[in-house]
């Protein structure tokens, strides 16, 4: 058997509560006339009266008594349902950022944003993949990349500025790093990373000769950082990820030249459409918060 139209049992539900076509009215925002009809129409469709009308009342019919507590129940149901889902959805914040940002800059901060939102859980995806916002659950995520993307809102977060940098005990195995030529007497982590070759024309060296396998490829920035730490080679990072590692003397940036990509930034990203999100609104207030607090 086909169901009713949605619309009479919901107004059926709310006229067998109340006991009063006019309160259901009110609840639903329909006028009496409209549940008056929605009724007839529901009964048409059973074949049975569901409401003796009276004057100032109406009361259920014995095929009512029996219906009622079905229909309330499945609504209840639905509105549970709803209620869980949206309570999910609302306590969860989806974020998917690019793995070196993740590891090296976002998680070893987000506690201070836990603490700040305690009714917020986090959940992390780091992929260097673009991903759909109309096909991934995702609330926010963190890019590389010139900030233009149709339909999204992009906030500025710093440069793609790069360095050298290397452990103390390398540094110390030629004797010290006094000028950028002295670089080159070491093993470079990854010679084939076009930065090595803007941040060496920046301080007057062309064609740099890099000691090293060029088929030797780490992909991803914190991979190189994990490199650089265990002392492999010199590797050209971005100062932003490394700060914590260099104020703790594991690694050095032995000169204050950075190099930058003019159009390679990385930036907080979300739909236009859900700017107002409160759960969105507050990352990102916190993230340019502590972008702001933190000097990039």
């Amino acid at each position: 058997m086909q169901l009713p139209p949605l619309s009479a049992i919901r107004v059926f539900e709310a006229a067998a509560r109340h006991g009063n076509f006019t309160k259901a009215a009110e609840e639903l925002g329909m006028t009496q006339a409209a549940v008056s009809y929605q009724i007839k129409l529901l009964e048409e469709r059973i074949g049975a009266l569901l409401f003796l009308r009276k004057p100032r009342q109406v009361v259920l019919t014995e095929v009512g008594v029996r219906l009622s507590p079905a229909i309330s129940e499945a609504f209840e149901l639905m509105r549970a349902a709803i209620a869980a889902t949206r309570e999910n959805a609302d306590g969860v914040l989806t974020v998917n950022t690019i793995p070196t940002f993740a590891s090296n800059w976002l998680v070893p901060r987000l506690g201070s944003f836990q603490l700040s939102h305690p009714q917020l859980a986090v959940r992390l995806q780091a992929s260097r993949e673009l991903i759909d916002f109309n096909r991934h659950q995702v609330d926010v995520a963190i890019r590389s990349g010139n900030g233009k993307w149709p339909g999204l809102t992009s906030h500025k977060l710093f440069a793609a500025e790069f360095s050298p940098m290397l452990t103390p005990a390398l540094a110390a195995s030629v004797g010290g790093i006094e000028t950028p030529r002295d670089l080159l007497k070491l093993p470079i982590v990854d010679t084939g990373d076009y930065w090595w070759k803007l941040w060496f024309r920046s301080v007057g060296i062309d064609n740099p000769d890099l000691k090293g396998d060029p088929r030797n490829r780490f992909g991803d920035q914190h991979l190189e950082g994990k490199a650089v730490l265990a002392g492999m080679g010199v590797g050209i990072l971005t100062p932003a990820f490394y700060q914590s590692e260099i104020q703790q003397g594991q690694l050095i940036q032995p000169f204050d030249m950075v190099g930058a990509d003019a159009d390679h930034f990385y930036w907080l990203v979300y739909p236009e459409a859900r700017r107002n999100v409160p759960k969105i609104r507050a990352f990102r207030d916190w993230m340019l918060e502590q972008i702001g607090s933190n000097g990039n």
